[in-house]
């Protein structure tokens, strides 16, 4: 199971998208959701604070 850089889901493998950068680093996300707010550097999402309080 791989787990999201941006929201820190464990997802199935099939499912979701992973990025290879040229540093030779991996991201790994479970949605397209995930992968737009990490490029455009969002932190502070209320969904994110939700899943992570709903976690713990």
């Amino acid at each position: 199971m791989s787990k999201c850089v941006y929201c820190g889901k464990e997802y199935d493998v099939p499912k979701g998208t992973t990025i290879f950068l040229n540093d030779g680093t991996i991201n790994s996300f479970c949605s397209s959701k995930c992968r737009k707010n990490k490029l455009m550097k969002r932190r502070k999402v209320r969904w994110i604070s939700k899943k992570k309080k709903v976690k713990e």
